[in-house]
Order: structure tokens, then C-alpha cells, then sequence
């Protein structure tokens, strides 16, 4: 990333804190501000309704460790944040969890993320060949993985919509 270029390590993470804090306290606030409008657009789209599901049936199991340990999840991360302020968790709650999980996000993603993206630019530089088929395996790999895991998930739900549960009241019952 060359906007952090040069940027000593503790101001490149302090600056993707706040960029942090910034988009996923917005997410937030647009789900607390807008409920119901927030529900039917998502449900009417078929975009993240699912996720979003998911997300809120966690934060009212779970609480505020959720939306902390969502920041280490790709995907999840703008579910549970928009999740809670549909919720409207109470800001109590969520601001330690934002500044927390935003914490672990800047850090992971500024020695990590940051050195990565350095190493593969550095690898291009050397072997451009080379990491282009890099790329294209990592891709792959990455397809193959989510197709896998959608015929597993199809394959369990074709199962469980097959077997039809015994009932205890029904067990050792003859007919």
C-alpha cells in the first residue's frame, strides 16, 4: 500500500485505527439510525440478509465479544457491525468492543497486511512471471475452497431436509 510508504509502523497502524473506528462506527450508526429501512432494503436485495442474520442471532447470544472478535474475520466483520446497530446495542457495550476490535484489526492488518503487500511487490519486482502464477494459484485455491464448501453446505441441507426427526414422544411407539 503506498500511501503508508515510509510511515514509521506505529503511525501506520494509528492511522488504520482510526480509519477503522471510522467505517465500522459508521456501519453501526447506519443500522441504528435506520432499523427498519436497513432490514427491508437487505431482504428486498437478497444482499447480506443472510449474513446480517447470522450476525444478529450471535450479538444476542453473544453480546460485545462478538463485535470485537468479528474485526478478525473477513466478511463477518460488516455484518456484526451493522447487526448491532440494527440491534441497537447500547454504546456502553459497543465502544469498548469497536476500540478493542479495531485495535487487533489495525495491528494484524499493519504487520501483516502491510508486509505482506510489500513482499509481494518485492516478489514481482524480481519475478514477475513468477508472481503472477502466484496470484492465479492462490485464486484458484481460494475458488476451489468456497465451490467445496458450498457442496458440502448443499449436500447437509439436501440431508437434513431428508431425515425427519424422531419425536421423544414418539420413540418405542409402534403402529
Amino acid at each position: 500500500m503506498e500511501i503508508f510508504e515510509g510511515w514509521p509502523l506505529p503511525a501506520a497502524i494509528g492511522a488504520l485505527f482510526v480509519i477503522v473506528l471510522l467505517r465500522a462506527g459508521g456501519t453501526y450508526a447506519l443500522g441504528r439510525g435506520s432499523r427498519e429501512g436497513v432490514k427491508r432494503l437487505l431482504e428486498r436485495r437478497g444482499r447480506m440478509a443472510p449474513q446480517l442474520a447470522r450476525a444478529e442471532a450471535v450479538i444476542e447470544r453473544f453480546g460485545a465479544p462478538v463485535v470485537a472478535l468479528s474485526f478478525l474475520t473477513v466478511g463477518f466483520q460488516t455484518a456484526v457491525n451493522l447487526a448491532a446497530g440494527v440491534l441497537r446495542m447500547p454504546l456502553i457495550k459497543y465502544l469498548p468492543a469497536l476500540v478493542l476490535g479495531g485495535a487487533m484489526w489495525a495491528t494484524l492488518y499493519g504487520v501483516l497486511g502491510l508486509a505482506t503487500v510489500n513482499a509481494i511487490i518485492q516478489a514481482a519486482q524480481r519475478d514477475p512471471v513468477g508472481a503472477i502464477v502466484s496470484v492465479v494459484a492462490v485464486v484458484a485455491l481460494l475458488v476451489l475452497v468456497e465451490f467445496a464448501t458450498r457442496r458440502a453446505r448443499a449436500i447437509s441441507a439436501r440431508h437434513a431436509d431428508a431425515t425427519e426427526p424422531i419425536l421423544p414422544d414418539e420413540a418405542g411407539q409402534t403402529e
